[in-house]
């Protein structure tokens, strides 16, 4: 929250410009702006520089799962999902599995731990998103 007040209300323009295409649905959506992916880029890198995994590792992370959320995006976008909408597996494995694989060698993990870790977020966003709907901080389970 604080970082996207620092980039400023200017830079909440969506990334892919408004472009639709062929098939007369946006690229990626308005959801998905330069400011929230500076802020998530900043404060991943932040975050892993604090817990002494070092700026690359922390900037490798937030750009495989900042990469894998707008490819998810992209992807739903194509199957005539909504913004905000849920498809299970397309939320959880690629911005997981993607940060993981650009910095195994960083984190130190094999890939049974990676495919371990990407099971588990899998598993924590399936439990935990019907709570969130009947919580209503979620639109749909």
């Amino acid at each position: 929250m604080l970082i996207g007040v620092w980039i400023g209300a200017g830079n909440a323009k969506p990334i892919d410009a408004g472009v639709r295409l062929g098939d007369g649905r946006p690229l990626l959506g308005a959801a998905k702006t330069w400011r929230g992916l500076i802020a998530a880029l900043a404060a991943t890198t932040f975050v892993a520089y604090l817990l002494g995994y070092g700026v690359r590792t922390g900037a490798g992370f937030a750009v495989g799962a900042m990469v894998g959320d707008l490819l998810a995006s992209f992807c739903k976008r194509r199957l005539g999902q909504m913004e905000g909408s849920h498809v299970r597996g397309l939320d959880t494995v690629p911005e997981s599995l993607l940060p993981l694989w650009l910095v195994k060698s960083g984190l130190g993990v094999s890939w049974l731990e990676i495919a371990i870790l990407v099971g588990a977020f899998y598993l924590i966003e399936a439990w935990s998103s019907p709570l969130l709907y009947k919580w209503h901080l979620r639109k749909q389970p």
